[in-house]
């Protein structure tokens, strides 16, 4: 009986919801989103939403990839940190258990998995992945070394390298044969060590870092525009430093320099044309309370074009926004709502104008998520 017991595998069955949204046949047919799910719950879940046109509406499906890979110990795993697709494969980052899951971009079966202790974003180029790492167990003793980034072939799922940066590194981003790397300093900030405020350039020739660039406190996101400029978001130290969103630009030796930065807070952000469209939540450890604030951003000029994404009441209703993802081709854009962090969170589509469309349960903590064109479903 106890070794029938062991043999039986558990798997939560996929949810098919009609979201009643319209579709719109084009070279975008799909959205991955992964739920993060709270530490230490092993509750990272992986949904997709249809946008193929092969109905006339558009359809949601929760959990799909426990039951696409009902053989995988521990199902996708403990928190679900990065979402990205490069070829045809789709690139899972999950944080504490310390791996990166790789599957089919057409149908999330998984082929294999890399293991990167801690690890946190990823990013690409000419075949290889860029995986930025903590190094150290999450669960420290209050004490960690520099990170790491690792690099990795995309073919063979091998690890080939490794550069050592700043203290707990978050997201990368690529211009030319350089990877910059948001150093944030988490860990060491909690322990009052004082959080990290550099950006680390690494030369992917060489896989070395060359340059460290002063930004400002806790470091996040890093996104790169079509001007060749870098945006970066800064967290502040939660209490007389609030967050902060900084320009990076080509100074007239050809290396990045700071340009500039607003007084805004940014916890998540995407770039399309000249549009940097971002929610900012600001959390005060001297006032216990949290500020939420949308808007839209010109990269050209650095002004704040609009304070607001949507005057929709919906938008309004969001508990807690987790990420944002703009439709690159429509303009049509996504909000996720983490809501309480413990249940279902929700997803959110408006219309290129900010008008509310629908809404549709997720799993836990929705947070990341990476649309499928045409030619990535091969």
């Amino acid at each position: 009986m106890l070794a029938s017991c062991r043999d039986d595998v558990m798997v939560v069955p996929m949810e098919d919801i009609n979201t009643g949204g319209k579709t719109v046949k084009s070279e975008i047919i799909g959205m991955y989103l992964l739920n993060e799910g709270n530490m230490g719950s092993n509750k990272s879940t992986l949904d997709y939403l249809d946008l193929s046109g092969k109905d006339s509406t558009v359809h949601y499906y929760r959990n799909i990839y426990s039951e696409r890979n009902p053989s995988t110990v521990m199902m996708l795993g403990d928190v679900g940190n990065d979402c990205q697709i490069y070829g045809s494969r789709l690139w899972l980052v999950i944080n504490c258990s310390n791996k990166v899951e790789v599957a089919r971009a057409e149908d999330a079966v998984r082929i294999g998995k890399v293991d990167i202790p801690n690890c946190r974003y990823v990013t690409f180029k000419d075949g290889f992945a860029y995986v930025s790492s903590y190094v150290s167990p999450v669960y420290g003793d209050g004490t960690s070394p520099l990170g790491m980034v690792y690099k990795v072939d995309t073919l063979s799922l091998q690890k080939v390298d490794s550069c050592i940066v700043g203290y707990q590194p978050e997201e990368m981003a690529i211009i030319d044969n350089r990877l910059y790397v948001a150093n944030s300093g988490g860990y060491q900030g909690m322990t009052g060590q004082g959080y990290e405020s550099t950006v680390s350039v690494i030369d992917l020739r060489t896989t070395q870092e060359t340059d460290k660039i002063e930004v400002a406190l806790n470091l996040h996101h890093v996104k790169a525009d079509k001007y060749g400029q870098l945006w970066v978001t800064a967290r502040g130290n939660y209490t007389n430093e609030t967050g902060s969103l900084w320009w990076l630009t080509k100074g007239a030796d050809g290396k990045m320099q700071v340009g500039g930065h607003l007084d805004q807070a940014v916890s998540d952000l995407c770039i399309v044309g000249d549009s940097l469209y971002f929610y900012g939540s600001q959390w005060s450890e001297v006032t216990m309370t949290n500020t939420v604030t949308y808007g839209i951003i010109n990269v050209r000029t650095h002004q704040v074009v609009s304070t607001s994404l949507s005057d929709a009441p919906e938008i309004q209703k969001i508990r807690m926004p987790y990420g944002i993802i703009v439709n690159p081709l429509h303009r049509d854009f996504y909000l996720m709502d983490a809501k309480n962090y413990v249940s279902s969170g929700e997803l959110l589509h408006f219309l290129p104008d900010g008008t509310f469309d629908w809404k549709v349960n997720t799993g836990d903590i929705p947070a990341h998520a990476a649309f499928v064109f045409k030619n990535e479903k091969k």
